[in-house]
């Protein structure tokens, strides 16, 4: 895209709204859905067990910070403000600890396969809508994948170090609990500081690069031969 090239970079804009509106609001409800279904009502008496985007919003994780990651990067990535959830009134709160945390990835993916089957009726549409169709499902395909795999990284308050507090035995479950006042900031060093120390370095230190990316690449190219979409997106195999 070039610098002045503003409706071209509007156009590219708006094809990530819909997959944002549905991704993040979805994962966020998800947890509340579950934590509802185990025993705890405190999401759902805030009314946050909604698809409803507003209701998710958080100003700097919804807004800013995907702005910016698009600006810089070519990639919106961000997060909605986190469900309540108060594990005490869960029926056995360790075990449904987990099925709260695997709620939100698990929708994502679940989404990310039903993006993979939506492929299927864009020779359907009227021709002047594919592309930006067509881009909107690959956006959708990319988020989904991207954020079900981002919060399952074992750091609290990730989903997945939320998971792992569940299923690991006390003596390490209690000390990675520990690092979630934390977490929030490591992910946001790893996110923005490392990588820019490193290309001043010369070095590549991209670690979510480097955890994620072979998952990812794992886990697109098995959705699209799902969804037999591979020849429609790139991919064969």
């Amino acid at each position: 895209m070039g610098g002045n090239d503003i409706p071209g970079i509007i156009h590219d804009a708006t094809t990530w709204v819909l997959p944002i509106l549905i991704a993040i609001p979805l994962h966020e409800a998800a947890h509340g859905y579950v934590a509802f279904l185990r025993g705890d009502r405190t999401a759902y008496m805030l009314g946050r067990v909604t698809f409803n985007p507003l209701k998710h919003i958080d100003p700097f994780g919804s807004l800013l910070l995907p702005a910016l990651l698009w600006l810089t990067m070519g990639f919106p990535f961000g997060y909605a403000k986190p469900v309540p959830v108060d594990f005490r009134k869960l029926h056995n709160p360790k075990r449904d600890m987990v099925w709260v945390a695997a709620a939100g990835p698990g929708i994502n993916f679940v989404l990310a396969i039903i993006t993979g089957l939506l492929f299927h009726l864009v020779p359907l549409i009227p021709g002047g809508a594919q592309v930006f169709v067509f881009k909107t499902l690959i956006n959708s395909l990319q988020l989904n994948i991207g954020l079900a795999l981002f919060n399952l990284l074992p750091l609290p308050p990730m989903d997945g170090g939320r998971i792992a507090v569940g299923i690991l035995p006390r003596a390490l479950a209690m000390p990675l609990a520990r690092v979630e006042r934390y977490g929030m900031l490591i992910i946001l060093a790893v996110i923005f500081i490392l990588p820019r120390l490193g290309q001043a370095m010369g070095v590549n230190l991209d670690i979510l690069d480097w955890i994620l990316g072979p998952p990812y690449s794992y886990v697109l190219t098995g959705i699209a031969r799902l969804t037999g979409i591979g020849g429609l997106i790139g991919l064969t195999g």
